[in-house]
């Protein structure tokens, strides 16, 4: 076993005991970490409390609101810095962490193209969902209409993985094979969607 694995394994190890342990509070604060810029991985936070609404010990619709608050407020605190520093102090502020300058332009881009949409659409891809937040910040859009657009993006993609838990059982750390398919349902959706907004524009 290389080092890399088993710094990997270590963190899932983590993880579980911390979602186990901490149930709903848990969920709620490693999602608003993972909206916050730090890189906790909600396609395995999120699956495993649906092995844990399985076992009696959250209920579905628990793991889902835990999830989605949690990433409601992480993405209100990112939103904050975007609007307080923008572009350039961003870039001084996550200067020193070698993913963030890539993802941040990144998600920029993204957003410069579809606008207030990319805050919904972000919210269901991996990588821009954490740091859509900071160019919306920057923009200018209204913090009510960004938290609005934040939870209406973040259900389906909770409600997908805790429901992908769910069905795995006690296989939930296979979920990337079982999410995959529904990231690219999710991609194909948000490409429809952002379709439709431009027709009608």
């Amino acid at each position: 076993m290389g080092p890399l694995t088993r710094v990997v394994e270590s963190a899932l190890e983590l993880l579980t005991s911390a979602v186990s342990r901490g149930s709903y509070p848990a969920i709620l604060s490693l999602m608003a970490l993972e909206s916050a810029l730090i890189p906790v991985p909600s396609e395995i936070v999120m699956p495993l409390s649906g092995f844990l609404v399985v076992r009696g010990e959250m209920t579905f619709w628990g793991a889902v609101t835990a999830g989605v608050l949690g990433n409601l407020i992480g993405s209100l605190a990112a939103y904050r810095l975007g609007r307080t520093f923008g572009w350039d102090g961003l870039a001084r502020l996550i200067g020193g962490l070698p993913w963030a300058p890539r993802e941040l332009e990144r998600a920029d881009l993204f957003f410069r193209r579809w606008g207030r949409h990319a805050v919904f659409l972000g919210r269901m891809m991996p990588a821009v969902r954490t740091f859509i937040s900071l160019p919306a910040g920057m923009s200018g859009i209204p913090e009510w209409e960004f938290a609005l657009l934040t939870v209406l993006g973040s259900v389906p993609w909770n409600l997908a993985l805790v429901w992908a838990g769910m069905i795995l059982g006690e296989n939930w750390p296979a979920v990337r094979n079982f999410v995959d398919p529904l990231i690219l349902a999710a991609a194909a959706a948000a490409l429809i969607y952002a379709c439709a907004v431009r027709r009608r524009e």
